[in-house]
């Protein structure tokens, strides 16, 4: 079996938390989030921001097109660093182990180029990766093989000595399906163990 030379992390719910229904709750309420979820296709905008379009042109436009949401939709842009927070502190100890120990490390995430900019600014760490492989660059994003195999490309690295962690199961599959060792990641403590394993981190150093 090859050895493992890099880990590949993704960055919504692994580094950072992603939760814009626990902001939207505290904001608005469970009840007006529901609807607002229900009545306005949020979460389909913020795709094509991931796959590269203007965040706050479509941040805007969704705005106009549901005047009765504007303002919850406008959050999406003043306030979206709230929706992605905080850092989970014992991930981002691991990513600077394995840089440490000289084990190259890259991200592999679904983000907008504005939000990725943005969230670099909050998130310092995010500077730290051999290299981030962010969707809204690269025009393509997970699940869809092309951007695996654009990582496995630009990085040189072979998919059997790839470790990907990612907190989405249809993620981890088609990596799988390329030969990527894969982490469904549930929590640090059980990512910790498995670099332990691996033999990519002492217990002290995954600590």
């Amino acid at each position: 079996m090859a050895r493992l030379e890099a880990v590949v992390f993704d960055i919504g719910n692994v580094l950072i938390e992603w939760n814009p229904e626990r902001f939207y709750d505290r904001v608005v309420g469970e009840p007006r989030r529901r609807a607002f979820f229900k009545a306005v296709a949020i979460h389909a905008m913020n795709e094509r921001v991931d796959l590269g379009a203007v965040w706050e042109d479509e941040v805007s436009a969704l705005a106009r097109e549901h005047p009765d949401w504007a303002e919850e939709i406008n959050h999406w842009h003043g306030r979206w660093i709230e929706m992605a927070s905080p850092e989970i502190p014992r991930s981002v100890r691991l990513l600077r182990a394995l840089r440490a120990k000289g084990v190259p490390v890259f991200a592999l995430s679904n983000f907008g180029r504005e939000t990725f900019a943005e969230a670099l600014r909050h998130y310092p760490f995010l500077s730290e990766f051999d290299r981030a492989f962010v969707s809204g660059h690269l025009r393509q994003a997970k699940p869809e093989p092309a951007i695996y195999e654009t990582l496995e490309r630009e990085s040189g690295v072979a998919p059997g000595a790839l470790l990907f962690t990612d907190d989405r199961p249809e993620n981890i599959e088609a990596a799988a399906a390329r030969g990527w060792h894969t982490h469904l990641f549930e929590g640090p403590d059980a990512f910790a163990d498995r670099l332990v394993a691996e033999g990519l981190l002492t217990a002290g150093e995954a600590a």
